[in-house]
């Protein structure tokens, strides 16, 4: 199936593994530059390197917490406009919630909400001059 996306540049957060490696394939399927991210270097470039064979596009690794300043500079620095972003973070540890606390509830809040306002604000700028953009949220655990 044509998206009509083929050349456009895409980062998947938190792409190593999971629903986001799975978003990171397909979007390389469909003709995409694509950035995949992670915090484990071993598990980024392996992931890099299957998808970038799979599928001949080209595909940058990104080893980086986006929950950080740092991690997110990384991330721009790779691929400073992307067209597309897929905002994605494991959730919080599973737990009763009865155990939550104000502090483990700000943590999961920061995580999946706060850290991709960010990354939205830093690409609906570009986008909107492009008029062409596309942003995906995701969680999962």
């Amino acid at each position: 199936m044509d998206l009509g996306i083929a050349g456009r540049k895409a980062i998947v957060c938190a792409s190593s593994r999971g629903l986001g490696r799975a978003c990171a394939q397909r979007l390389a399927e469909a003709g995409c530059e694509v950035v995949v991210n992670g915090r484990d270097k071993a598990k980024v470039e392996a992931t890099t390197a299957e998808i970038a064979k799979a599928t001949g596009a080209k595909v940058t690794p990104v080893v980086a917490d986006v929950s950080t300043p740092a991690g997110q500079a990384a991330l721009f620095a790779a691929m400073p406009e992307p067209d597309i972003l897929v905002n994605n973070n494991a959730g919080p540890p599973f737990r009763d919630f009865k155990d939550l606390d104000r502090a483990k509830i700000l943590d999961g809040v920061t995580a999946n909400m706060v850290v991709a306002i960010e990354l939205i604000q830093k690409v609906v700028g570009p986008m909107s001059s492009k008029k062409f953009g596309r942003i995906v949220n995701i969680t999962s655990g």
